[in-house]
């Protein structure tokens, strides 16, 4: 063996345990012939393709001194055994206990590399899909917004990891850890228990089957309950996150279920999303959005963050569309409102002098964006104590 592939060999035995390899010759055709507690298995590959039964040691004492060089020949005579390569190899054991999620990014690369912009931007969209579907897993009615369950911090600090990349374009991979059987509630046999970071992976995989489904033919009773089809906002909106660059020709989208878990009715073939798809997906998120965030009466107050003309008010009036960042309902939303007259002033006032500005109006989200429509008022209370007139200065504009 060269040392290149013995040096692969090596590394995988440093991301790996005695118990994940013994877990995943447990579920596959091995059978566990002698074992020496806390201290070897032997085990046999049962196999008919060999006339003579092939045989590996797994060593269990970790402290013993030799314990990685015989961890490293364990691994590499597996390798040899099944014809993988080390990252085949601890593919399939990781994959024993945990479910996998494949995203790959399919566009031109010169040397398989990807800007590193991108890559930040990728991993955090699979954050915010991963949260969103752990969201969604945990109480199909949440909103989204604020404070979370509980379930959905401790999923995303223990159970979902970002594993090994995989070749062919650029692939990102997540694990999701299902535990050891031991540490998994019972339920019954006719009812029993999935483990929640299995049920948080089921919901992604519907969810991006029905966006896909719902780019391709609008389905309108996706709104009445779209959590039970794994639908949110969020999710969405980190496919759009992901498939920003033109230079991206598809997203691909795949699961590698746990071995030794049933294998779910989801996600059992690869999802495609290619520019046709990608280029319908805020029409998806925006009907979530509008159904999770329906037109409201809000009264904004933040700061305001920029000023643009309204080339569509009337010549004689000075008027302009601001943006103000502004907290509703735990959540810090830029909020695009049209003003005029000393409305308008009152917020040029706030924005060159950093001041909080409250505002009220209809909140809604169309076109990509939140708008204050309707009947707006100003409260321009603060702003008058603080300058000291009851108009503003217009001049400032």
């Amino acid at each position: 063996m060269n040392r290149s592939i013995l040096d692969s060999y090596r590394d995988i035995a440093s991301a790996l345990t005695p118990l994940a390899v013994s877990q995943f010759l447990a579920s596959h055709d091995w059978e566990l012939e002698h074992q020496q507690p806390d201290v070897r298995q032997v085990w046999r590959y049962g196999s008919g393709r060999f006339s003579t039964a092939p045989r590996v040691m797994i060593p269990l004492a970790t402290d013993f001194a030799d314990f990685m060089p015989r961890f490293v020949d364990t691994l590499e005579s597996l390798g040899h055994i099944h014809d993988w390569d080390a990252g085949q190899l601890l593919e399939h054991i990781i994959a024993t206990r945990a479910d996998l999620f494949f995203v790959r990014l399919d566009q031109g690369m010169i040397d398989g590399t990807i800007p590193f912009q991108q890559a930040e931007r990728t991993l955090q969209a699979i954050y915010k899909m991963m949260r969103a579907a752990a969201t969604t897993t945990a109480d199909p009615h949440h909103s989204h917004k604020g404070r979370r369950p509980a379930a959905v911090g401790e999923f995303l600090d223990e159970d979902v990891r970002l594993g090994h990349t995989k070749r062919g374009s650029f692939v990102f991979t997540v694990v999701t850890r299902l535990g050891d059987p031991g540490t998994q509630a019972i339920g019954s046999p006719e009812q029993p228990t999935i483990a929640f970071p299995r049920r948080v992976m089921e919901t992604l995989a519907r969810g991006l089957e029905t966006t896909k489904r719902l780019t391709q033919s609008w389905d309108q009773e996706a709104l009445e309950f779209p959590s039970g089809l794994g639908l949110s906002a969020g999710l969405v909106e980190s496919l759009e996150d992901i498939s920003q660059p033109e230079h991206l020709r598809s997203l691909d989208l795949s699961f590698q279920w746990a071995a030794a878990e049933r294998r779910p009715d989801v996600g059992l073939a690869t999802i495609v999303l290619d520019r046709d798809v990608i280029d319908e997906l805020p029409r998806v998120r925006e009907r979530l959005v509008r159904r999770e965030d329906p037109t409201r009466r809000e009264t904004l107050v933040g700061l305001v963050k920029s000023l643009t003309r309204d080339d569509a008010a009337s010549s004689n009036e000075e008027s302009a569309i601001i943006t103000v960042a502004a907290e509703v309902s735990g959540k810090t939303l830029r909020v695009q409102v049209p003003l005029a007259g000393e409305n308008h002033g009152w917020a040029i006032m706030a924005y060159k002098r950093q001041l909080p500005f409250t505002v009220t109006g209809d909140l809604s989200y169309e076109r990509r964006a939140w708008r204050l429509t309707g009947d707006i008022e100003v409260d321009s209370s603060f702003l008058q104590h603080v300058s000291g007139s009851s108009k503003p200065d217009l001049g400032e504009a």
